[in-house]
């Protein structure tokens, strides 16, 4: 990874989810708030505050509520664009009946996030991404491979030796299987991945060790 991009990652929330803030020539752009206690958040803004960087976009791989439970926090305090997959907003639209479902209160949001369709070189002010549609995990997950600097920010389609799970709406596992394989395992061996949980892992130790999807 060239060094001219910073990846801090902060877990968060009841479910530990992994929530990145990306950092790369005084621009930054977060991906997948989860935070959930005040003190999770007031650390994030921090580390933004000393850094010195201008944060410019929200960036989500799925609207599973442990992604989204720190976006309204974020956007009270920043106004920037909000990126999301339309392929189906049911899981955005319907927020706050997710968050009740875990026992947690967050009112919806009355906006629809800008389009993340799948697509090369996606821009958003210094960070460029392929975004890969991912589905299984949900029916809106994307990933975003940033191939000059060697990883993958991976959401909750794959973990260290694991992958996310598919018994929530429109969860497949086939269909999980085939984004990992056609999507994924298809990426250098070499490739970090940056999971929605868990710790970083790599794309060859997985076509290896995943016991859930083989290559």
């Amino acid at each position: 990874m060239s060094a001219n991009m910073e990846i801090k990652c902060f877990t968060v929330g009841p479910f530990s989810e992994n929530t990145y803030l990306l950092e790369k020539d005084e621009q930054a752009i977060l991906i997948d708030p989860g935070f959930f206690e005040p003190g999770e958040y007031r650390h994030f803004t921090e580390e933004l505050e000393k850094s010195g960087h201008d944060l410019i976009a929200v960036l989500l791989t799925h609207a599973h509520v442990d992604h989204v439970l720190g976006l309204e926090k974020v956007l009270k305090d920043f106004e920037i664009p909000v990126y999301i997959n339309h392929t189906d907003l049911y899981l955005w639209n319907n927020f706050s009946q997710q968050a009740q479902m875990f026992g947690f209160r967050a009112a919806g949001f009355d906006f629809t996030p800008e389009p993340l369709p799948e697509q090369k070189n996606f821009k958003v002010g210094n960070f460029i991404f392929d975004v890969l549609y991912t589905p299984g995990h949900s029916p809106d997950h994307v990933a975003l491979y940033a191939e000059s600097y060697g990883f993958i920010i991976a959401g909750d389609t794959l973990f260290q030796e694991s992958i996310g799970r598919t018994d929530l709406y429109k969860g497949d596992f086939d269909l999980l299987a085939q984004s990992i394989r056609k999507k994924l395992y298809t990426l250098p061996d070499d490739t970090t991945v940056y999971a929605g949980h868990g710790p970083a892992t790599t794309i060859g130790h997985e076509k290896k060790f995943n016991a859930f999807v083989r290559e």
